[in-house]
Formats: C-alpha cells, sequence, structure tokens
C-alpha cells in the first residue's frame, strides 16, 4: 500500500486581525497516498485555500498535526502552488516565467534551459518563448504557470482554482493535460475548485467543505478520477448528483452524512 504523501489531523486555522477574528478550519482531517489526486470543493469561505497555503508550509496550523512526506508541513522544494490568477510576472516572458522558480532555487543555467525547453514543448507552448502574458489567451497563461511549475519537478502541486476564468472547451483541454501530466506517476495533486464535475472528473478523493468555519463534511472515493473517458459515464453523473446533493445538505444544520446508497452510487441521477 503506497505511504501517505500528505496525513492532516484535526487541524483549526483562525485568522487574527486588531478589529476581526476568523475562524478558517476546525477540525479537518483526511490523508493522501503519494500519487494520488484529491479535489477540495465548499463553498466561498469554507477555508479551502487557507488548507492549501497550509499544506505548501506558507502558514501553520493553530493545533493538529500536519505532515507532508512524512514531516511537518513547512516550505519544501518537492512542492509547488500555482494560484488562481496565474501569478505570471507580466515584465518577464514565457521563458522567464517558467523558469523563475529554479532561478530562485539557483539552478545552474544549463539545467534551467533544459529543463524549460522539455516543459515549453511537452506543454505546447514552443515558439512563444519570447512573449509576454499580455500577447497570450488565457489557457496559453495557465499553461505557462503549469511549466513553471513542473519545471522544478514537483512531486507534489497544488492548485488554487487554476482553471476557472477560462471558457468550458478550454478548461477541457487543460483538465485532461493536468491528467496526462499526473497520469505519468511522479506527482500527487490537491486541487481547490468550486465546480462540482471539475473536482468529480480530477479527483480521486474528493473532499467535500461546510461553510465555514471549514470542516470536511465528506471525504468521497472517486477511484475514477483522473481517467480520460470518465466525463461520460453513467458513475462520474452519479458521482457528480451526490456532491451537489452534500454541498446543499451541508448549508442545514441538520447534516447527517452521505447514506450508504449514496456513497456506492444507488442514490440515482
Amino acid at each position: 500500500m503506497t505511504a501517505p504523501l500528505i496525513e492532516a489531523e484535526n487541524i483549526c486555522y483562525t485568522y487574527r486581525q486588531a478589529n476581526a477574528t476568523v475562524n478558517a478550519l476546525q477540525g479537518v482531517s483526511f490523508t493522501l497516498s503519494a500519487g494520488g489526486s484529491c479535489a477540495v470543493i465548499g463553498p466561498s469561505g469554507s477555508g479551502k485555500t487557507t488548507l492549501l497555503y497550509l499544506l505548501a508550509g506558507l502558514m501553520k496550523a493553530d493545533s493538529g498535526e500536519l505532515h507532508v512526506g512524512g514531516k511537518p508541513a513547512r516550505v519544501r522544494q518537492g512542492t509547488s502552488l500555482i494560484l488562481q490568477d496565474y501569478g505570471l510576472l507580466p515584465w518577464k516572458t514565457v521563458w522567464d516565467n517558467a523558469r523563475l522558480g529554479l532561478q530562485v532555487r539557483r539552478a545552474p543555467m544549463p539545467e534551467q534551459q533544459r529543463r524549460v525547453a522539455e516543459v515549453l514543448t511537452y506543454l505546447g507552448l514552443d515558439g512563444h518563448e519570447s512573449h509576454y502574458p499580455a500577447q497570450l489567451s488565457g489557457g496559453q497563461r495557465q499553461r505557462v504557470a503549469i511549466a513553471r511549475s513542473l519545471a522544478t519537478s514537483p512531486d507534489l502541486l497544488l492548485m488554487d482554482e487554476p482553471l476557472s476564468s477560462l471558457d468550458a472547451l478550454t478548461r477541457e483541454d487543460l483538465q485532461d493535460t493536468v491528467i496526462d501530466i499526473w497520469s505519468q506517476g511522479k506527482l500527487t495533486f490537491v486541487l481547490v475548485t468550486h465546480n462540482i464535475e471539475e473536482a468529480v472528473y480530477l479527483g480521486q478523493k474528493v473532499l467535500v467543505m461546510s461553510e465555514a468555519p471549514g470542516k470536511i463534511v465528506e471525504v468521497i472515493e472517486n477511484p475514477d478520477g483522473g481517467r480520460k473517458g470518465y466525463r461520460g459515464t453513467a458513475a462520474y453523473h452519479r458521482q457528480c448528483n451526490l456532491v451537489r446533493r452534500l454541498l446543499t445538505a451541508a448549508r442545514h444544520q441538520g447534516y447527517q452524512g452521505a447514506t450508504a446508497a449514496e456513497q456506492t452510487g444507488g442514490g440515482g441521477g
């Protein structure tokens, strides 16, 4: 059995400011095996992005235990984070944006050139090396953000709604690109999304979050997540319906979790 890359046990986090206190996460527990994929979905303000930042080591949980790669969560070279707005520097070219992570790590220039050339070609961006972000389509900008992350050869990729601003067909195309990258077997990813269909299509495990303070109200095992063609199956649509019911139920105090029939797909469509 593959060892967990992520182990979270009873994680809590509160934002504290001079004039306000916001309880973002409360009692969050889950595991994710190395090489697995996980989608996190929930209403706005449910702590999804906070959870990503904790996993990335950019913030520290107030309480609970959070381990990545067998060690307490921290900033680590094996973790890469893709932000919702791509995080590209507008004054840098595609080439320079893509090599930024390697540059920060002071990788030798030959390594930077080799790795960036490889990922740009893989993502269909060769020929655009001298372009600036403003000269690219939304899908191309997202590919540059992915290229920058892949260039550092991460084992954990954290993505904060990376495809939310794209049109439907471009979004589906990039979802398949994520699957292509992940299916090579060297990468674990956690995706935050508001899109039910995207969560079910990409995540082998789907964490359904409550409204604030964010709790995991259900962990849905979704073994066909990350498989091309899954979108066209009856099982996919049943899982989407299940996630939709759970999100709706989580808004009410009487939430009791999924029934056994729902968990096995017997809830109908």
